[in-house]
């Protein structure tokens, strides 16, 4: 198993991600979910869950949670809110490729192109048959990704720099000659009580698929694909789409 290379950036995760409107997200998931899940239960992995703010939601929306992450930085963010909010949250630290619940689950989410941070396709397609394998029959899985369309032209080259109350980060990407692969470097920048701010550095690296790619690795499996969305949407994909959402079933 290898580091997670997460851990500094765990502390700043949700400062960098309050742009991302979780509760409509939240419904949005919820209605995919309800709309496509065959089995009678109600309870649900979040995958690579991260801090666990989603996690929170989708348990406040009546789901029995199970946080799943490989950051122990992550998870212990998530613990602390946790106990604060005194949610009946069930967090374990699991590498995803070897995920192993010990019984299965009726929907699996996992969002945030939590899956592009794999080192391979096959470590995705390794994922897929975890999910599987962990899913009661009629059970969905529900997951985002970056699009090729992102990468190539939204990530690219360029450098971003964003600015919190809690962190300045300059977000650097470099393409790599694959035309797929972003290599990220966060350089965050935080503000110490004397008045000078302390440099920590993160390396991050996300790979992109087509969507044609991804819906037959989960056929193979034995996962029925439902949809294959623009973010957010029921619409099919656009030509600039940024993400991709991916419903599938686990048939009998």
């Amino acid at each position: 198993m290898q580091e997670t290379g997460y851990e500094t950036f765990s502390f700043y995760y949700d400062a960098l991600t309050e742009n991302v409107n979780y509760p409509a997200r939240a419904a949005y998931l919820d209605g995919l979910v309800q709309k496509y899940k065959q089995s009678a239960g109600k309870v649900m992995l979040d995958l690579a869950c991260g801090t666990g703010t989603m996690t929170e939601e989708m348990a406040e929306r009546g789901y029995d949670m199970i946080g799943v992450d490989y950051s122990e930085g992550m998870l212990g963010q998530a613990m602390e809110k946790k106990i604060e909010k005194q949610l009946p949250i069930q967090y374990v630290c699991q590498d995803m490729r070897e995920l192993e619940l010990y019984g299965t689950v009726d929907a699996v989410i996992c969002t945030l192109d939590s899956l592009n941070h794999l080192p391979s396709f096959e470590d995705v397609t390794t994922v897929f048959q975890r999910v599987w394998e962990s899913t009661e029959t009629g059970g969905v899985f529900v997951f985002d990704m970056n699009t090729l369309y992102k990468h190539r032209e939204l990530l690219g080259n360029q450098v971003y720099v964003y600015e919190t109350d809690a962190v300045y980060c300059v977000w650097e990407n470099a393409l790599c000659e694959d035309n797929c692969t972003v290599e990220i470097t966060l350089d965050l920048f935080q503000l110490c009580a004397d008045g000078r701010y302390r440099r920590t550095e993160e390396q991050i690296t996300e790979r992109a698929y087509a969507p044609e790619q991804v819906q037959a690795a989960l056929e193979v499996i034995g996962f029925h694909v439902l949809g294959i969305y623009h973010a957010d949407t029921e619409e099919p994909l656009h030509s600039d789409s940024e993400r991709m959402v991916v419903v599938a079933r686990k048939e009998a």
